[in-house]
């Protein structure tokens, strides 16, 4: 799981940048906001996550772990793919998507395109109780309690990237920490998922 790429920009696309890191050239999709925060030449932070399709490794690269989270959040509801998931943050901030969301306001949401109202209908109706989780991951949490949205955000990242779909390890990941006792530990969590799920 490649969470984070940091490097100098070698070069920038409409929909890309590369950046290298340790003398690779890492392709890195990315919204025109984040994009245009960039510099060729001059070193480049950025949130990564790593999308594992059959015929393709892409990697999605955002300003912040937010961002990050939400795309990979939006890929838990149904009929969302990357390339939605990505066009929805290139039109939406993270706030802005966080409180559409948990508002249910359907307006905000269809200014996306490839979301009309039924899609939008769709994504408020999965994703409404997860996003207060997201909002929730900052100054909310109590000092030394375990961060449970980023927790469910790493473990689902990593059962995608083994094979599994967006949502069977959503619904995975949901059901181990939901269970009495649940731990609080990415690598314990992972492994009951993965015990829940079976092989691939």
């Amino acid at each position: 799981m490649i969470a984070s790429v940091r490097g100098p920009v070698l070069s920038i696309g409409l929909d890309h940048a590369v950046i290298d890191v340790g003398g690779l050239g890492h392709a890195v999709h990315a919204t025109p906001a984040t994009l245009a925060g960039l510099r060729r030449g001059e070193e480049a932070l950025l949130a990564t996550t790593l999308v594992v399709r059959e015929d393709s490794l892409t990697l999605y690269g955002f300003a912040d772990p937010e961002a990050r989270d939400l795309f990979v959040l939006l890929q838990t509801a149904s009929g969302v793919g990357p390339r939605l998931a990505l066009a929805t943050l290139a039109v939406l901030s993270p706030d802005q998507l966080c409180h559409a969301l948990a508002d249910g306001n359907l307006t905000t949401l269809t200014q996306v395109p490839g979301i009309g109202k039924k899609s939008a209908e769709r994504l408020i109706l999965e994703l409404r109780d997860k996003v207060g989780t997201l909002a929730g991951n900052g100054s909310g949490e109590l000092p030394g309690a375990p961060d449970r949205g980023r927790l469910r955000t790493e473990v689902a990242e990593a059962l995608v990237g083994l094979g599994f779909s967006a949502k069977q390890a959503e619904q995975s990941v949901e059901a181990v920490l939901a269970a009495d006792g649940a731990p609080a530990d990415t690598s314990a969590v992972l492994r009951k998922a993965l015990a829940a799920l079976g092989p691939r």
